[in-house]
């Protein structure tokens, strides 16, 4: 695996095969996600892919109703809200995803620190379909 680059194209194949790949610095041991093919901790340039638990909490969200054009085609807009976050992984990184189990049309009910596992989203058909990330509360 290690021969494969370090890009976004190679992030979303292993979405689809429903891995959640980061890259690790062998030398300090810092975790990025989405991968990175070098660390800004150390500046290695030899950073190896590592697939994730999934497992994480919610550092931050945000309820959106004017939607982007890839979700507006999802069906998300003014009429239909969806939650953005930033979910802190177990492994120490963050990552900015789709957060689904929460109650959107009373946000001051979502809570910082609860804990979320990764769920990937499939959308549309036939070669048109693609896998999104995306993190669910766990009841």
């Amino acid at each position: 695996m290690s021969e494969i680059s370090f890009t976004g194209t190679a992030f979303y194949e292993f979405l689809k095969e429903h891995k959640l790949m980061g890259s690790r610095c062998p030398h300090c041991g810092a975790v990025y996600a989405p991968p990175r093919p070098f660390c800004p901790t150390c500046m290695a340039a030899d950073l190896e892919w590592v697939e994730l638990s999934g497992a994480g909490k919610l550092a931050s969200y945000s309820v959106i109703a004017i939607a982007p054009t890839a979700m507006l085609e999802a069906g998300y807009g003014r009429e239909n809200l969806y939650c953005s976050g930033v979910v802190e992984l177990a492994e120490g990184t963050r990552i900015s995803a789709q957060i689904l189990g929460v109650d959107v049309a009373h946000p001051e009910n979502i809570v910082i620190g609860t804990p979320v596992k990764v769920a990937f989203i499939e959308r549309g058909e036939g070669e048109a379909r693609k896998t999104f990330l995306g993190f669910e509360v766990i009841a």
